[in-house]
């Protein structure tokens, strides 16, 4: 049993018999936690170790997937509560909720990145470090193929198809989508790996995923947000930003830019879209043509 399980049993057991709530109840908070657990592993083994901007990339993450303000607000009253037992059994003192608001109906939307600040955020990436090019590589992905997070740690090289200008990205539900590739990209992507990847040691297992750490294995999602972090802090960024920002400023970008709404909804792989309907709804060219005409990245 692991450390995380150990203590949502913990929890139930004071809900049911201390705090005296109904089947119901206590299975909802139990599940409000168990999505946090699975969020933060393997990274984080302990519920002590997530910390308070940890918790808003969760949150943020729910946003991301088009949970509502009041199935958001349900599961930060759980991870409430449940910080507050785990501070009230003396298991943790810092609790990482204390300062996270309960959205609002009609809460504003993510922050979003001029283009400035994006490329105030890669120009301060410090190329004399082997991970320059690599980090580099991971924010212009980011921000000009809009992808999750998740999308990006699991790249491929075989999902690349640079030459035609276009990746292939395996989002929820393993469901496939093909996203235009700037030129950007495909210059980035190009100079990491045969600068720094054609000459890394890999451990068996991850030859085929595209963005690697020091040690040769995959990157995981807390490790990017802490790339983003410590650059944001380098330029004094006074917005709270996490790898969504990207794709959601990608979006934002593309539609103030006059991309039409449902080339948008295609390439960001909104999980009511089918592999398939990428197929049948509309023509990977006019996607290409979307991404060139009006991303920023493309622009003269």
């Amino acid at each position: 049993m692991s450390t995380w399980e150990r203590y949502i049993n913990h929890f139930v057991s004071f809900l049911k018999i201390e705090k005296g709530l109904s089947e119901n109840s206590v299975l909802a908070y139990e599940r409000d936690v168990v999505k946090l657990k699975e969020y933060a592993l393997p990274e984080l083994e302990h519920p002590k170790d997530v910390t308070r901007e940890e918790l808003k990339s969760f949150i943020n993450a729910l946003v991301e997937v088009g949970l509502s303000a009041r199935s958001q607000a349900r599961i930060i009253s759980g991870i409430k509560q449940f910080y507050n037992f785990l501070i009230l059994e003396d298991e943790v003192k810092d609790d990482p909720s204390e300062l996270i608001e309960m959205p609002k109906i009609g809460r504003k939307l993510p922050e979003v990145l001029s283009i400035e600040e994006i490329d105030n955020l890669i120009a301060a990436i410090d190329l004399s470090k082997k991970e320059g090019l690599r980090n580099r590589a991971i924010l212009e992905t980011l921000y000009s193929c809009g992808l999750r997070v998740s999308e990006l740690i699991n790249l491929k090289f075989s999902d690349l198809f640079l030459d035609e200008g276009f990746i292939r990205v395996t989002g929820k539900g393993n469901k496939q989508r093909l996203v235009p590739a700037s030129p950007s990209v495909k210059n980035e992507i190009f100079t990491y790996k045969h600068e720094i990847r054609d000459f890394q040691d890999i451990k068996s297992g991850n030859e085929p995923y595209v963005f690697l750490n020091r040690r040769g294995a995959k990157l995981t999602r807390i490790m990017i947000f802490t790339i983003i972090r410590e650059l944001s802090n380098k330029i004094n960024l006074s917005k709270t930003i996490s790898p969504h920002t990207f794709r959601h400023s990608f979006a934002t970008h593309l539609l103030e830019g006059g991309a039409n709404l449902r080339a948008i909804q295609e390439m960001l792989g909104h999980e009511s879209i089918t592999t398939t309907e990428i197929y049948t709804h509309l023509d990977q060219r006019f996607l290409r043509e979307a991404i060139l005409s009006y991303h920023p990245r493309n622009k003269k």
